[in-house]
């Protein structure tokens, strides 16, 4: 049985020491084989770009040995070696031009000395335009380019005045590859962004994106075919552990960290670091996808903007939604998109086009995601964290207690600090969808359902819950509603009772001002 390492990126490192490898060369090999090639590939984090990258490199060094019995040694690939300038930016935490600048020039000294080569000129940009003539003078080679995490330096500083420096320095370093092109003989830029006039895309119009190519959409992340055959050894113990069938154990492991979807073609990925961790931690369904966190500028920006999360993912968007865009114009659903907290669930094609409807991956990033807009919005002023509110709020709605539920639920409304609040209803059904999408890990939660007609609803093996909310009103009239336009008759006959539950919000309390409750027994 081989050694899982979720936190080795390094292609050789992974080889030499026998840890598993999951082959993606086939998909490699339609990169590498032509004999000129310059790509940009856009994944979420914790994707496995750095290992691509890694491999990239050590095929271009024409490193044969560290690929046997992997699927591109069976292909035809003639393994020259090339000179390979390997810029990593995955660790960037810059924030000034300055330290931009030093980062640089250090990344460019190491791949100078790795190729025996000293660098010339005193500007990075200039340095970089010069090692790549040089490389491919002194080589009588043309050169290989490998820039993993491109945009590293951009995304830590969104919110950073000093960021137009930044911006306009790694315009000028990146427009290299486009000037140098015919010294190069393959380019492969990575990121999570794609920006457009701020970066590399305005003047590197030479890159083929793949981002959305069929071919490269299972390149990345784990296939279920994958799993099956390279994890086959551990899927029985796994089961074992969790007390179910190996098939029982293949649906839970893809509703947890299944449904990553790159293409318009249906193929689904898991994340592969999450899908790793469950193999090297006793077999336990957990959250291993949240490292890092949810960017607090993407929470503050959906804030001032009022997004609207719920038509976010109920909407359909053309295909503009993927692509390159502005520093100044942020678009909240494409950094959602791009940063893996959506994915494509649905294609539609008509004479408009086609469209795609975007929703959460799987069951893992739909919690990550909920917890951190609640721990957003209530700080650190609950005493515990929002996967514990969730345990309670789940808890008391399973034992059937509405009052325990409301509790809790005008608890947390009052950890909100004032300046958060907005005094607009779509702010009290943003903090509702929330809510309910947490408890929908694993009680039956919606949120404006049936063509937008309830708020939301609960059911659970004890009862049906459905919640009508009102801003600045009455519950009375709240609950009135739902009797009055017959919002229960879809849930009659399930022989559970109905909870109609009518709340009304105070917004300048910020509060559950009244709540009532009629119940139709079945």
């Amino acid at each position: 049985m081989k050694y899982i390492d979720t936190s080795t990126f390094d292609f050789p490192e992974i080889i030499e020491n026998d840890f598993l490898y999951v082959d993606k060369t086939a998909y490699i090999w339609n990169l590498v084989h032509p004999k000129k090639g310059e790509f940009f590939l856009s994944r979420p984090r914790r994707f496995g770009k750095s290992l691509l990258v890694s491999t990239l490199k050590a095929i271009f060094q024409g490193r044969r040995e560290l690929f046997n019995g992997l699927a591109i040694e069976k292909m035809d690939y003639d393994w020259k070696t090339y000179p390979v300038i390997h810029l990593d930016f995955a660790d960037s935490g810059v924030d000034n031009l300055k330290e931009l600048d030093e980062q640089i020039a250090s990344m460019l000294e190491d791949a100078a000395d790795e190729n025996h080569v000293k660098l010339r000129g005193m500007d990075v940009v200039v340095q970089f335009r010069n090692l790549i003539s040089d490389l491919a003078g002194r080589k009588r080679s043309h050169v290989v380019v490998l820039v993993d995490e491109y945009d590293k330096p951009i995304l830590s500083n969104v919110d950073n005045p000093k960021v137009p420096a930044i911006l306009k320095k790694l315009k000028r370093f990146y427009s290299v590859i486009k000037k140098k092109e015919g010294a190069i003989r393959f380019a492969f830029i990575t990121g999570v962004s794609k920006f457009a006039h701020v970066s590399i895309f305005s003047d590197l119009n030479n890159l083929t994106d793949i981002t959305l190519k069929t071919d490269f959409a299972e390149m990345l992340g784990f296939t279920e075919v994958e799993i099956r055959e390279f994890f086959a050894d551990r899927i029985p113990m796994a089961a074992k552990a969790n007390n179910c069938t190996e098939e029982e154990l293949m649906k839970t492991l893809l509703k947890w960290y299944d449904g990553y979807r790159f293409s318009k073609e249906e193929t689904h990925v898991c994340n592969p670091v999450s899908l790793s961790s469950f193999f090297t931690n006793n077999y336990e369904f957990s959250n291993y996808w949240d490292s890092t966190g949810m960017p607090s500028f993407l929470l503050n920006l959906a804030r001032k903007q009022e997004y609207d999360y719920e038509r976010a993912l109920t909407r359909f968007y053309s295909e503009s939604i993927f692509s390159a865009y502005e520093l100044d114009r942020l678009d909240i659903t494409g950094l959602l998109w791009q940063t893996g907290y959506l994915t494509i669930k649905e294609v539609r094609s008509d004479d408009d086009g086609t469209q795609y409807r975007l929703d959460f991956p799987d069951k893992e990033v739909q919690a990550t995601f909920t917890e951190k807009v609640i721990e957003f919005l209530a700080g650190v002023a609950r005493g515990d964290d929002a996967s514990s509110f969730a345990r309670e709020l789940r808890a008391a709605i399973r034992h059937d207690d509405l009052g325990g539920f409301m509790k809790l639920f005008q608890s947390f409304l009052a950890c909100v600090s004032y300046d958060m609040r907005l005094p607009y209803e779509k702010y009290y059904q943003t903090i509702f969808f929330v809510v309910f999408k947490l408890l929908g890990a694993s009680i039956e939660a919606e949120s404006r359902t049936n063509e937008g007609r309830i708020d939301a609803y609960i059911r659970t093996a004890k009862a049906v819950y459905i919640f009508e909310f009102k801003l600045n009103k009455t519950s009375r009239k709240a609950v009135g509603q739902i009797i009055d336009r017959h919002y229960y008759e879809k849930f009659q006959g399930r022989g559970v009772p109905i909870r109609m539950v009518g709340v009304n919000f105070n917004s300048k309390k910020g509060r559950i001002d009244t709540w009532e409750e009629i119940t139709l027994a079945e």
